[in-house]
C-alpha cells in the first residue's frame, strides 16, 4: 500500500473540508468493505482517507416527518435487518439486505457505502479503468463478460451496478441527500446513478468534495418485494435481481415500479414491465408477461445471454411475492 494521510472528522462540515477537488485527493471511509480493497489493490489510491464514522448525525434509522423512512448514511446492514419497521413496511429493502450473507459485511457495510461502492468488474479491479479498455478497445466485449450488462450496454460502459439497496430504493421512489461546500442537495436515487462515457466520468451524481448523508424513503405505496438470483446461498454477488412496488385497487394494479439490478450499469427501471402490469389482476401469467417485457430490449454480450432468463424469472417472482402469491 502507498502511504496516505488519515483524518477523522466529527461533523459533516469538517469532512467536506477535508475532501479535495479531484477524486485522487481524498476518499471517504465508512464501513471500508469496498474502499480498503481498492486501496490495497492500488486501483484507486487516494492521498487522504477521511473517516466519517465519528459523525453521529449520519447514523440511525427512523421515521421522517412525512411518515416515511430515514436511513442514515452510516446505518449498517445489520441495523436494517434488525429493524422491525423495515421488515414489515419495506420488505423490498429487507430482502435485498438479507441477501448479503456475510456477517462481516452486514456488520460493517453501510447504506451510503452500498450506494457509492465502485463496480466489481474484474477489468476495472485489475487496473484497466472504469470502462475496461486497453488501447482504446473494450476488453469486455472481446473477453470474459459472463457477469456484465445485458441492458443499457450499447457502450462504452458494460459493468453492472453493484448496489444491493439501489433497485429497491428506486422502486420505492427514495431520494438521497448529499452535503458539500455549497450546502445540502437532494436527488432521486434513480438519478443518482449515471452511465459513464469515459474513464474520467463517475457512475454516481456525486462530486469529489461531497458526501452522502442520508436516504429518505417515502411511505410505501403498497406491496413491495425483491427477488435475487445467485449461484450460491453463501456470500455471492447476484446474477440478476428485481425489485417491485405495486399500488393496487380492487385487486388490480393501479401503478407499478419495476427495477432490475446487476444487469445494467445503473439500476434499470423497466417501463415495459410496468405497462404490462398496469390495470391487471396479478396472476402467474401476468407476472410472467411482466418478466418477458422487462427483458424485451436486452442485448447480451458473447458470454452472458443466460442472464436474460434469470432477469425474466426475477421479475416474475418479485411481482408474485409483492402481490402475496409467493416467489414461485
Amino acid at each position: 500500500m502507498r502511504a496516505l494521510e488519515y483524518a477523522s472528522p466529527t461533523t459533516k462540515e469538517q469532512a467536506v473540508g477535508l475532501l479535495g477537488r479531484s477524486w485522487s485527493d481524498a476518499a471517504v471511509l465508512a464501513g471500508g468493505t469496498d474502499l480498503l480493497s481498492l486501496v490495497k489493490d492500488d486501483v484507486a489510491p487516494p492521498r487522504r482517507v477521511v473517516n466519517i464514522k465519528g459523525i453521529e448525525e449520519l447514523r440511525g434509522i427512523g421515521s421522517d416527518a412525512g411518515g416515511g423512512l430515514r436511513l442514515g448514511a452510516l446505518a449498517t446492514f445489520e441495523e436494517l435487518l434488525d429493524n422491525t419497521s423495515v421488515r414489515k413496511s419495506y420488505p423490498a429493502i429487507w430482502a435485498a439486505v438479507d441477501g448479503v450473507r456475510s456477517p462481516q459485511i452486514r456488520s460493517m457495510g453501510t447504506v451510503g457505502g452500498d450506494l457509492c461502492q465502485r463496480p466489481h468488474c474484474w477489468y476495472y479491479r485489475s487496473g484497466f479503468g472504469l470502462l475496461g479498455q486497453e488501447g482504446g478497445r473494450s476488453m469486455v466485449v472481446e473477453g470474459d463478460n459472463r457477469y456484465h450488462a445485458i441492458l443499457g450496454n450499447s457502450g462504452p460502459a458494460y459493468f453492472v451496478s453493484p448496489s444491493s439497496l439501489a433497485p429497491a430504493l428506486v422502486a420505492l421512489g427514495a431520494t438521497v441527500r448529499i452535503f458539500g461546500p455549497g450546502g445540502a442537495r437532494e436527488v432521486a436515487v434513480e438519478k443518482f446513478f449515471l452511465t459513464p462515457k469515459s474513464d474520467d466520468d463517475r457512475e454516481h451524481d456525486l462530486k469529489p468534495n461531497e458526501i452522502v448523508t442520508e436516504v429518505r424513503v417515502p411511505p410505501p405505496p403498497g406491496a413491495n418485494a425483491t427477488y435475487e438470483v445467485r449461484e450460491k446461498e453463501a456470500l455471492d454477488w447476484p446474477l440478476a435481481t428485481a425489485s417491485v412496488a405495486l399500488k393496487t385497487s380492487g385487486g388490480r394494479v393501479q401503478s407499478a415500479r419495476v427495477v432490475l439490478g446487476h444487469v445494467a450499469p445503473v439500476p434499470w427501471r423497466s417501463p415495459e414491465a410496468e405497462a404490462a402490469l398496469a390495470g391487471q389482476a396479478v396472476s402467474e401469467q401476468v407476472a410472467a408477461a411482466a418478466g418477458d417485457a422487462a427483458v424485451s430490449g436486452a442485448k447480451p454480450l458473447s458470454g452472458n445471454a443466460y442472464k436474460i432468463q434469470l432477469a425474466r424469472v426475477a421479475v416474475k417472482r418479485a411481482v408474485l411475492a409483492a402481490a402475496g402469491g409467493g416467489a414461485r
